[in-house]
């Protein structure tokens, strides 16, 4: 979840640092600090509760200039949100070392360290660690070494940046279970946890993958892998323009990345609709085989993904004809699982770091053949450099770009676009899907993007009706069938940035409940293509009416619902039904929108929550 940036250059870096806190704010922070080593050699340390703009205040009266530091955003896990417990933290005055993830054998060392003589300072995990290298430098006398050895102590999750003043020609880096990335320059090398922070001095990226320890110099960069063998890593050029961390002319991220949705649901269907199937090699040149044998899918994932893979087990069950379970990962990781014959294994994350996620794939990958093995497993992702996505047999790659916002927009329609695509290959290959309505799917699928248009359209109406949210407390969201996860992420966006308590249920079940919360200050939100379910649908939005309550209703031009007393309809593009629950994302994300800017929240950045989820 936090943020990581380090320098090494013959230029001062303090800057650099700085804007590279910057670019990482969208993951979410409650503290930041810098460490910089000096010409002399001494290192100093700035550190402040709060927003980058306050350590950038404090840059400017200490005016702190290096060669050599490192930096570091700080979401809490361990110790409160404070000065003392913000990173970097040092060990004496010549060892620094900034974190993310969490040390699970914490307590442990700290006992271990305290009896070695060591003061701690900070409530924080991470302290543990400084000390502890310090330690090992101690006995070793060099600094790569001593990292070498002391992160086989370490048990947990961790992205490691040190620096210290008795080696000043080096940057050191170590990953285990959080990401990390080299950026390449002319005589001076970065390091970071997401190659955006860089992306103002290096369009040339070094990932680290699980094990790594980096040893990172002016002029030259060598990493060791697991087994602590020297090792290779590929260089890439990173493309996308820099116009992925500029709002333009749009007031947040997270509207600007509602309004990228047409763009990039096209660029993820590119390359993978053939004239009338879809192409399964989009997935892997082993896909069409593997699928084949597929009798039973098993998705995990977290939050919106998770939302997203629960619309998928409509879509394989009804159009592949494939058993489909769907569960949180933080729960599916710690539970007996009996895993059905043929099963194949779908992980579902934005950032392909999410650590319950990538924890319950490597458990599914772990299993023997007598406890019951996955066919295969699939990642459905956003980032092709991901751990999930190097972990997993199969990958289909959605092409949403960088997304700044903390609550998911862009990355869950094209999640859903990614899930489509695989229930009709699914289909396809196994002979369940008629070539007839994959073919008019396919249709459908190219037409998406313009249909996505006609709800943007519609971003003036949502924002009207938005104030009939900014004295609520509590939202009702409903919907049927496919649409009840729609409705169970329009509950989610509402809550996480506008701070209204939100809940969504399935319209038939509102009378075995929650129709008791219903009166004139609990909005009633439901979602209502023109489908099978409608006329069950209107009866529960009548047994709303009849409460007082006050109905909100995104309705097919054609579903034959209308205003009235307490009733507000907007009308939505017809589409096909498969394809309704991406549409029908979109004006429940601009509601969430407009409601958290009536109530003046902090949009792009909700209070207590993290883009990137990399610990548990």
């Amino acid at each position: 979840m936090c943020g990581i940036v380090g320098a090494v250059a013959e230029r001062n870096i303090t800057p650099i640092l700085l804007e590279g806190l910057k670019r990482l704010e969208y993951r979410g922070y409650d503290s930041a600090g810098v460490a910089v080593l000096d010409d002399g050699c001494h290192l100093h340390r700035l550190r402040r509760s709060g927003k980058v703009a306050e350590l950038e205040q404090a840059q400017q009266e200490e005016q702190l200039t290096g060669r050599l530091g490192i930096a570091h955003t700080r979401w809490a896990t361990h110790g409160a949100p404070c000065e003392r417990n913000a990173h970097p933290h040092f060990s004496g005055d010549d060892l620094a070392v900034v974190h993310n993830g969490i040390i699970e054998n914490h307590e442990a060392l700290r006992q271990q360290l305290k009896g070695l003589g060591y003061t701690f300072l900070s409530d924080t995990d991470t302290e543990v660690i400084v000390h502890l290298l310090h330690h090992k430098l101690g006995e070793l006398g060099d600094l790569t070494v001593a990292l070498k050895s002391a992160v086989k102590e370490l048990h947990g999750a961790y992205g490691l940046a040190v620096v210290s003043a008795k080696q000043p020609d080096r940057l050191l880096a170590a990953r285990s279970g959080s990401p990390l990335v080299i950026g390449l320059g002319l005589g001076e090398n970065f390091l970071a946890s997401d190659q955006l922070a860089l992306r103002q001095v290096t369009d040339r990226f070094m990932y680290l993958e699980e094990g790594d320890i980096a040893e990172i110099r002016r002029d030259s960069v060598k990493i060791w892998d697991v087994d602590g063998q020297a090792v290779e890593r590929e260089s890439v050029q990173y493309h996308e323009g820099a116009e992925a961390a500029d709002k333009g002319e749009y007031r947040h991220f997270m509207l600007k990345e509602i309004h990228e949705q047409p763009k990039v649901v096209q660029r993820t269907l590119e390359g993978r609709l053939g004239d009338h199937q879809v192409l399964v090699q989009a997935f892997g040149p082993q896909a069409a085989e593997l699928f084949a044998k597929v009798r039973n899918v098993q998705i995990v994932a977290c939050g919106t993904s998770y939302h997203a893979g629960m619309v998928a087990r409509y879509w394989l069950e009804e159009l592949a004809g494939i058993p489909c379970q769907v569960e949180v990962a933080s729960e599916f990781r710690y539970r007996k699982v009996v895993v059905q014959p043929d099963t194949l294994f779908v992980t579902i994350s934005q950032s392909g770091e999410t650590a319950d996620s990538l924890a319950a794939l490597r458990n599914a990958k772990s299993r023997t053949e007598g406890e019951g093995r996955y066919l295969a497993s699939l990642a459905i992702c956003n980032v092709g450099i991901s751990s999930l996505v190097r972990e997993s047999d199969l990958t289909l790659l959605t092409q949403a770009g960088p997304e700044i916002g903390v609550a998911s927009t862009k990355a869950f329609t094209t999640q859903l676009v990614g899930l489509l695509l695989l229930t009709l290959s699914l289909g396809q290959v196994r002979g369940t899907l008629a070539p007839a309505l994959e073919a008019e799917l396919i249709d459908e699928l190219r037409r998406l993007p313009t249909r996505l248009g006609e709800a943007l359209a519609m971003d003036t109406t949502v924002e009207k009706i938005s104030e009939h949210f900014a004295e609520k407390h509590h939202t009702l969201f409903l919907g049927r069938g496919a649409q009840y996860p729609v409705a169970m992420e329009g509950a989610l966006k509402l809550k996480e940035i506008s701070y209204i308590h939100a809940e969504a249920y399935p319209a038939g079940e509102l009378k075995h409940g929650p129709l008791a919360l219903v009166d004139a200050d609990m909005p009633v939100v439901t979602v209502a293509p023109n489908n099978e379910l409608l006329e069950k649908l209107k009866s529960n939005l009548q047994e709303v009416r009849a409460r007082g309550g006050e109905l909100i209703v995104f309705a097919d031009r054609e579903a034959g619902i209308e205003n009235g007393e307490g009733t507000f309809i907007v009308s939505m593009p017809h589409i096909h039904d498969v394809l309704a629950p991406i549409l029908y994302t979109i004006p429940l994300q601009l509601l969430s929108y407009y409601v958290a800017v009536l109530r003046g929240t902090d949009v792009d950045q909700p209070r207590n929550l993290a883009k990137s989820v990399t610990v548990e």
